[in-house]
């Protein structure tokens, strides 16, 4: 199977021939998909806090699961493997049944704020009592209780338009637009009373400036 084949599967293409996408995309189909890690793609890996885990059981059942955490919690542990901490949670353990008989995974990441979109196809595993690489890859001072990592062969990436996103922000950064304000308006406040003063001055008499 070439990397092509990973994002544009026999039938997918077929569905692009009939509904007559599949000229658009014959150059990227021959060129095929990236599958290592620019310092672009590395620079936005670093900016997210957020980001859906899809799996599948052996007979195809599908599971996305949503993985969050601080900024940069996805790290990037070569150029072509990106590695988490796995936080202890309502113990289901659907993603990690699933990868225990079917390693093909997909990974999505979106920045709303900035609506971008980045998707990975390729090969998950889970790897327990690795303390070292647990240690690596938490974040230390982060409230949670990390248990085993998640490991993420990329085959191919792509980038996705960002027709349909809708801008939100984080609490996080409407703060900080916040306090940008709010220190925008200090300054204005204190030239409109600076303003005021050398107005009442002018008013009560000759003044030099």
């Amino acid at each position: 199977m070439s990397n092509s084949d990973i994002v544009f599967t026999p039938a997918a293409r077929r569905a692009q021939g009939e509904r007559g996408s599949a000229a658009a995309y014959e150059k990227k189909t021959a060129a095929g998909f990236p599958n290592t890690i620019t310092p672009e793609l590395a620079a936005f890996i670093a900016e997210q806090d957020t980001a859906f885990l899809g799996t599948a059981s052996a007979d195809g059942a599908p599971y996305v699961q949503h993985r969050g955490g601080p900024k940069g919690f996805i790290k990037v542990v070569d150029e072509r493997t990106l590695g988490f901490a796995d936080y202890r949670g309502n113990r289901q353990y659907i993603t990690l049944g699933n990868l225990s008989e079917n390693d093909r995974a997909y990974l999505f990441l979106i920045d709303f704020s900035r609506r971008q979109r980045i998707k990975f196809w390729g090969r998950a595993r889970v790897v327990e009592n690795d303390d070292a690489l647990v240690t690596k890859l938490f974040d230390h001072g982060y409230k949670a209780k990390p248990e085993r990592v998640i490991l993420f062969a990329i085959e191919a990436w792509d980038v996705n338009c960002s027709q349909h996103i809708t801008a939100r922000l984080t609490v996080d950064e409407v703060e900080q637009l916040a306090a940008t304000m709010q220190e925008r308006i200090a300054a204005l406040q204190t030239e409109n009373a600076r303003l005021r003063t050398l107005l009442a001055e002018r008013q009560a008499g000759p003044v030099s400036i």
